[in-house]
């Protein structure tokens, strides 16, 4: 019961500081890197729940992100849909093929897993970058401007609102999916497969689900970041973008909800302070996935939890 309090507690705090961000945050520059940690935490929430509550890794996710994305732009750009329907349109194609991928993926463990979903992440961004007619190839394309209802979302304040309001939803559904059945069957899959089929958990059922879910929620996320920045490249959906979730993942706290925030805030502020040394960001992430597996195996978030809890007792 106080862990459902803590829980719910840190969404209403997780509101207050969305809430009172704009009033802080001294320029443009400041509130554009907001909005990106924003719309990278809807994405690395989502990934945790199949990667940290459900044991299943994932390499490839910036292909679905990169799918979502180029969905949206080349339907507004070269048939005049409307934003909105093309983002329902590339999150339904997603959808679709994150299902009918899932359960051949899933039967995979470990390193095998790891190995075939990076393998589908640089099956789409090769793609990508081969249908120039639709997504300009290597060049990259324009998107055209969000409408929201009928609304243009424009200026900071708007996209700002877009992607806390994404955010907050994001934070809210992961909380109350952990908190429910399917949330108990996720962490005992994670647990022990087998077990869990003893218990009477559908493991393939749930490891289908979360992994679409997660899907689903990447497509989005990148349409919505594809009209946000306005251009898009195949690099979106590229292995490094990839490894970029991934680490989020691991350095905020794997199995942590508030974890994947602290996480995605961290490694999207990260490339800001290293922009005078170009082409070291690999190395460093890669210093700071080794550190915090080395000395934090559990994560930020979780390990500074439990030092705590330890010191409180």
């Amino acid at each position: 019961m106080k862990l459902l309090k803590s829980r719910h507690g840190g969404l209403l705090i997780l509101a207050v500081i969305l809430a009172a961000l704009p009033l802080v945050l001294p320029n443009s520059f400041y509130v554009d890197v907001a909005i990106r940690i924003a719309l990278n935490a809807v994405v690395v929430i989502a990934l945790n729940l199949l990667m940290g509550y459900t044991g299943q890794i994932s390499l490839g996710h910036a292909g679905f992100y990169g799918l979502g994305a180029y969905t949206s732009a080349a339907l507004t750009t070269h048939f005049n849909w409307a934003p909105m329907l093309a983002l329902l349109a590339g999150a339904l194609a997603t959808a679709l093929l994150a299902w009918v991928l899932a359960r051949p993926i899933l039967k995979l463990k470990g390193h095998t897993l790891a190995m075939a979903t990076l393998g589908l992440g640089i099956i789409i961004s090769i793609i990508i970058n081969n249908e120039q007619q639709w997504t300009g190839g290597p060049d990259g394309m324009a998107v055209p401007a969000f409408e929201l209802f009928g609304v243009a979302v424009t200026g900071e304040t708007g996209w700002y609102t877009v992607a806390a309001v994404m955010l907050l939803l994001m934070t809210w559904l992961a909380l109350n999916l952990i908190d429910s059945p399917v949330g108990r069957a996720l962490q005992a899959i994670h647990g022990s497969e087998i077990a869990a089929r003893v218990a009477g958990v559908d493991t393939t059922k749930f490891k289908v689900r979360v992994f679409v879910l997660s899907a689903v929620v990447a497509s989005i996320a990148g349409s919505v970041s594809a009209h946000y920045i306005g251009f898009i490249t195949p690099g979106m959906a590229g292995f490094f973008h990839s490894i970029e979730l991934v680490t989020m993942v691991v350095v905020g706290g794997m199995a942590s909800v508030f974890g994947s925030i602290i996480g995605a805030a961290l490694l999207t502020i990260l490339p800001q302070l290293l922009q005078a040394f170009e082409g070291w960001e690999v190395v460093v992430f890669g210093v700071i996935l080794m550190v915090t597996m080395i000395f934090m195996p559990r994560g930020l978030v979780p390990s500074i939890a439990l030092r705590f809890k330890s010191r409180g007792q």
